[in-house]
């Protein structure tokens, strides 16, 4: 088991109150603001953490450059992969991988 294994189930487990403290400390370490790909609509819709909480609702839907691998949640958690506003959670993309491989389709 990984590190980012190892938070998922650990955060699984906790009340509701203690996660979403555990979430907001997280949201305040995200780079996501400041990525080129982050745009207008999602800075108004508030939305953050896509690595935790998956893809842009409806605001985000080009890649232009990707600076989650440098985020201070990345390394927190353990992360693997990037583009998450576009491309999903890191549980989403560990799935994914798991039924298809190594090429994402």
């Amino acid at each position: 088991m990984d590190k980012f294994e190892e938070k998922a189930q650990m955060m699984a487990k906790m009340p509701p109150a203690e996660l979403a403290k555990t979430l907001d400390s997280l949201r305040g370490l995200c780079f996501c603001p400041g990525c080129p790909t982050y745009n207008n609509c999602a800075k108004s819709a508030k939305e953050l953490l896509f690595c935790v909480t998956g893809k842009s609702f409806m605001c985000i839907s080009a890649e232009k450059e990707c600076r989650c691998p440098g985020c201070p949640v990345t390394k927190d958690l353990g992360l693997k992969y990037k583009f998450f506003c576009t491309r999903g959670a890191e549980k989403a993309q560990r799935y994914e991988k798991a039924l298809w491989g190594t090429k994402m389709v």
